[in-house]
């Protein structure tokens, strides 16, 4: 999907950057009257990225997730607030999936049942010794949740994080039009093009790119994307790749059972399904 363009006199209100960090393109634009302004406010808000990165990375050994898998199968280690928060939700989305959606991996048979959380202490132990956690899959959502807050709080009313193509916006276009999509009308396969309109949404799409159904071991073959629509960006996150395990009847059934969030499903016959609170125009 496509973020859909202004004329070019009207973006010189909206300035942009983008950066690579976790390996992936982030990039953040700003709605504001001043540059100066706003790229200080783009400036913090990448910053903001870096302090979460340190906090989840693999790649920093004594990152939260890091000491977590250090001492599975040994004993619970004490984390920050906000990393609890995020690995305790990361277990209830895998209770509402079913499991499709798991933090965990390494040794067979241990899953999100195995994450042991003490909320007094907020501490995390991994029962099963050589058992990890990866938060990636939820990670990159929780940042463009926490930045789109932080530059809120820092007094910008409208903007997009874009991280490698997934969006979250907040307020309007700089001619106070709603932020849209470009997207396939449904149940179409080459036909028009509809706008859809996702203003204080975040639209994060799943590519199906030999994805396996954790349930059954079985490759993931009849869908080729899942687009999931929802306020918060680390639900959308979490939710493309089980629903796209689940197959386009199951899928849809749990998008349509709960509350503020929408899915746009291709097959691999280019067939599009969508839940039934989703609108075109």
């Amino acid at each position: 999907m496509l973020l859909t363009q202004l004329p070019n006199s009207i973006l010189t209100s909206v300035f942009r950057r983008e950066m690579r960090l976790m390996g992936i393109i982030f990039e953040i634009s700003v709605v504001a009257d001043d540059e100066k302004w706003a790229n200080e406010r783009i400036d913090e808000a990448f910053a903001e990225i870096d302090r979460i990165e340190e906090l989840l990375t693999d790649a920093n050994p004594q990152s939260a997730a890091n000491r977590i898998n250090q001492f599975a199968g040994i004993g619970p280690v004490k984390v920050d607030q906000e990393v609890y928060n995020l690995i305790d939700r990361s277990r209830k989305i895998a209770e509402l999936t079913h499991g499709s959606f798991d933090i965990t991996y390494g040794p067979a048979n241990v899953d999100y049942r195995d994450i042991i959380l003490q909320p007094e202490q907020t501490s995390v132990f991994l029962k099963e010794k050589g058992m990890k956690i990866n938060l990636a899959a939820i990670s990159t959502g929780y940042i463009a949740d926490r930045v789109k807050y932080f530059l809120q709080m820092q007094g910008v009313a409208s903007g997009v994080v874009n991280v490698a193509g997934n969006l979250l916006t907040w307020g309007s276009q700089p001619d106070h039009q709603p932020w849209t999509v470009s997207a396939a009308a449904p149940n179409q396969c080459f036909g028009p093009i509809a706008n859809l309109n996702i203003s204080n949404m975040a639209v994060i799409t799943a590519g199906n790119n030999g994805y396996f159904n954790t349930k059954n071991g079985m490759a993931v073959s009849n869908i080729k994307s899942v687009s999931i629509l929802s306020p918060s960006a680390e639900l959308a996150a979490a939710m493309g790749v089980p629903v796209m395990a689940m197959g386009v009847r199951l899928g849809l059934n749990l998008i349509n059972r709960l509350n503020q969030i929408a899915c746009v499903i291709i097959n691999h016959r280019k067939k599009i399904y969508t839940s039934k609170n989703l609108s075109y125009r």
